[in-house]
């Protein structure tokens, strides 16, 4: 690996390595020497007692990881133990070897524990499980606090995982796209088949492994019925092939038609014997191929999805026909609970999409089969950056339960946005519905410890694609890690959590592990201040990207989304007394919590009540002053992640400072987006100014639309709100070249100058910027936004600092257009770097 430069540190000198973010955390950097002293007692070989692929992964990470941060290349044994030795095994096997082995607490299924004693009377370190899978995850544990620097020496700890179920979703499409993907294609699929070359796959499981993730879907829950096709078994057996050595189970998303569209039935009827046999075929066929296979997802009744009750059946018949060909070969079904209408009438107040999967499913708990685990997302509408608990996870007392998180950030910045998600999981998994006599965190709740279940767990919606870091923003990787680590163990801190990544991707300088730290924990919230207030949803264009501004997309349609703001207040109405009766479907004590705007907390007052905007909220303010106040604090602590970030200049690697440096920046841009947009659709709607007078009002600011324009024309944008006053230009000329010029009016010295242009994904537009007849910069808008329109989607800052400027100097602003793509800009701001 290439080194970029020295960073001297006190007096020891640090290489900093070129690095692109595919190791993630298992990077496995040299300690320094200071750390490598702590490991100089460890055994110089390894011995693996037993015989699988899943021991000869542990052995081989151990002795590469080994190798890699410590310099030493350990002897590689096998089932004897003849000298002092790091011992891999079971703990039946190991005990075979030396029945004086005794563990001071049960080992559960993929728990482990690392110790020292002595195999053979030689002195050992030894990591065993009940399962080869839990030694590998105890190797992994191990190689954590090695690269971590914590101490080994007299190790006696036990691990236990939280819940059986630790899987990962991924909504992959067969021609390579990926649903809510926002970094490249499918490691999985191109072209309708699974990839010639599967070594991302691989590499994959083992970034799942060393977290603790023992599940895999592949494929999108709108799933494509050719998944079952008995030519396409063979692929899908590769990529169970690639897992295998990581102890990942391959499972795959059906479409529950599948019997009728390309099983030669003439229906898919859950309780007809013929689509019974179908399915206890088809599996049969899938487990002849793949021994270990996981099991199935099945998204059925929703958004277009086809479902049982075409037929006039419930969910629990169409779940238990497939789980019983499924049983026999200890094949579970994922459910998902996502069961909605979207053709609601808006015009209805009590409908309420909130309900929907409290109504479809608590009527028949008891009535699945015990492996159906009903999969259940955090919040009763759709991945938000704040939603309450769903009250579902308290309405199955008799059924198997899993948490549907999203590592993918389909409403929380798409990974172009920092918004580590932990601090939001964390509240969700601590939250108490009070579902029984004693405390039900969701966390018990779906683990299956609050009503003895046999199974329910933990999933994540992931997305990982062909970027070089997988997930396209290289700190959003702490999302996959974090959710790994929460499904292992709900009860670790957000902090912890991202102290450990930290340490594990960008190593253990203090500096950096606590400015990286501060940053992550504090994203959720910053994304959640200049997004969506109150609890009134993320705000975003719900019809299109999920991404930018869009507050009028959420009404006057039937997707269910609605904020009901109008002229005189703002929020939905979800009581019992008055409203759309959802707060009736938790259990007594929530309910009557979010019954009441008293007691509502703020941050969710707006999800369960429809309010004046001159409501006053605990913290003293009224709703409209707050939802100026937090997206101007949002969009100002947005702007601080960039002096944030330069701070760590020389502290790491140039690839990755740079890539995290130019998101950040483009998210500081893009929060004044939201900022702006939101502020002034609501001071339009609501009539309420700001009271700070800050909201329309832009001194900085020259529109474009009133600069003398050469081949730029006036356009207006749609929704209004995401340009500048509604307006913006647009390149329309023949000769392929348009300018808009201004003269500037302020005080001789030094500015940074902000051009706010439309980059979209229907061209590369090329930009630049003159002072006179001098270029002082010149860029091309081709970071391939998901839109093909000027707004809130597309709309980027480019920021140049350090211009010398004086009173009458002309600025000029050239545009080239390229295909679709018309060069549009919306603005220049002008800032005094006093002011900076």
């Amino acid at each position: 690996m290439a080194i970029l430069g020295v960073l001297l540190l006190g007096s020891t000198p640090v290489l900093v390595r070129a690095e692109t973010g595919y190791e993630a955390w298992l990077r496995y950097a040299p300690v320094d020497e200071a750390a490598r002293t702590k490991y100089e007692s460890l055994p110089a070989s390894v011995v693996v007692i037993g015989n699988s692929a899943v021991l000869d992964s542990a052995q081989r990470e151990l002795i590469r990881s080994v190798k890699g941060m410590l310099g030493r290349t350990l002897r590689a044994g096998r089932s004897e133990v003849r000298e002092r030795a790091i011992v891999l095994g079971t703990l039946a096997t190991i005990r075979a070897e030396d029945p004086a082995l005794k563990s001071g607490s049960e080992l559960h299924a993929d728990g482990f524990w690392l110790t020292t004693g002595q195999v053979h009377g030689f002195d050992c370190f030894i990591i065993t499980a009940t399962t080869d899978r839990g030694v590998l995850y105890g190797v992994f544990a191990l190689l954590s606090k090695i690269a971590r620097n914590q101490s080994v020496v007299n190790l006696n700890e036990v691990q236990q995982p939280y819940a059986p179920i630790r899987w990962v979703d991924q909504w992959d499409n067969l021609d390579g796209r990926i649903e809510r993907g926002y970094a490249g294609r499918s490691i999985f699929f191109e072209k309708g088949s699974v990839r010639s070359d599967l070594t991302r796959a691989s590499d994959y499981a083992r970034l799942l492994a060393s977290v603790g993730i023992n599940g895999c879907t592949i494929n999108n829950v709108n799933a494509d019925p050719k998944m079952l096709e008995d030519s396409f078994l063979p692929q899908l057996a590769r990529v169970a092939d690639a897992f295998r050595p990581w102890g990942v189970q391959l499972a795959i998303s059906i479409n529950l038609s599948s019997p009728k569209v390309m099983g030669g039935l003439d229906t898919f009827d859950p309780l007809d014997p013929r689509v019974e046999e179908w399915w206890r075929k088809k599996v049969g066929d899938i487990y002849r191929q793949i021994p270990d296979f996981g099991g199935f997802v099945v998204k059925a009744d929703s958004e277009g999805q086809l479902g049982p009750s075409t037929y006039g059946r419930t969910p629990s018949d169409a779940a238990n026909v497939i789980a019983r060909a499924l049983k026999p070969h200890g094949g579970i079904v994922f459910y998902r609970a996502f069961v909605y209408d979207r053709h609601l009438d808006w015009r209805e107040p009590k409908n309420d999409r909130a309900k929907a999967a409290y109504d479809n499913f608590h009527s028949l708990d008891g009535k699945f089969d015990d492996n159906v685990i009903i999969q259940i997302k955090y919040g009763p509408i759709d991945f938000q950056v704040r939603e309450p608990v769903s009250p579902l996870f308290a309405g199955l007392h008799d059924t198997n339960e899993a948490i549907e998180l999203q590592v993918t950030q389909e409403y929380t910045g798409q990974q172009r946005h920092l918004c580590f998600l932990a601090p939001m999981w964390k509240e969700v998994l601590d939250f108490d519905l009070h579902a029984g006599d004693t405390s039900t965190p969701v966390k018990d709740l779906v683990a299956g410890k609050s009503f003895h279940r046999p199974t329910g767990g933990f999933v994540s919606v992931v997305n990982v694609g062909l970027d070089a870091n997988w997930l396209a923003h290289p700190l959003a990787m702490a999302n996959l890690y974090a959710f790994g680590r929460l499904a292992w163990n709900p009860d670790a801190s957000a902090n912890t959590i991202a102290e450990e990544w930290t340490q594990l991707t960008f190593g253990n300088d203090p500096v950096v592990v606590q400015t990286i730290t501060a940053m992550q924990l504090a994203s959720w919230h910053i994304y959640e201040s200049y997004s969506g207030p109150l609890g009134a949803g993320t705000l975003t264009d719900i019809l299109g990207s999920h991404y930018g501004p869009g507050v009028d997309s959420s009404e006057r349609n039937g997707w269910g989304q609605w904020h009901r703001a109008d002229h005189e207040g703002v929020g939905r109405d979800r009581t019992v007394s008055t409203g759309t009766g959802y707060v009736g479907q938790y259990p007594p004590a929530v309910a009557k919590l979010y019954e009441s705007v008293e007691t509502t907390p703020d941050e969710l007052l707006l999800f369960f009540h429809h309010v004046p905007y001159t409501h006053v909220l605990h913290s003293g303010k009224t709703v409209i002053q707050h939802i100026y106040d937090s997206h101007y604090e949002g969009a100002e602590r947005a702007q601080q992640y960039v002096q944030q970030w330069k701070s760590l200049k020389g502290r790491i690697d140039e690839e990755r400072y740079a890539a995290v440096l130019a998101r950040l920046e483009y998210q500081a841009g893009h929060a004044i987006v939201w900022r702006d947009a939101i502020c002034n659709w609501f001071l339009r709607v609501s009539g309420i100014p700001d009271a700070k007078g800050r909201v329309g009002n832009y001194p900085d600011r020259i529109e474009a639309e009133a600069m003398q324009l050469q081949g730029y024309q006036p356009m207006d944008v749609t929704p209004p709100e995401t340009a500048s006053g509604g307006k913006a230009v647009e390149c329309m000329s023949a000769a392929k070249m348009c300018s808009a010029v201004f003269q500037f009016k302020g005080a001789e010295g030094w500015y940074d100058l902000d051009v706010q242009y439309f980059d979209q994904n229907n061209g590369e537009s090329k930009f630049r910027v003159l002072i006179g007849d001098q270029v002082v910069d010149e860029w091309v808008a081709n970071d391939h936004l998901p839109t093909l329109k000027a707004g809130g989607d597309s709309s980027t800052r480019h920021r140049i600092v350090n211009i010398a400027l004086r009173p009458g100097d002309e600025v000029r602003i050239e545009g080239i257009p390229d295909q679709e793509e018309r060069a549009a800009f919306d603005y220049v701001e002008i800032h005094p770097q006093a002011n900076k």
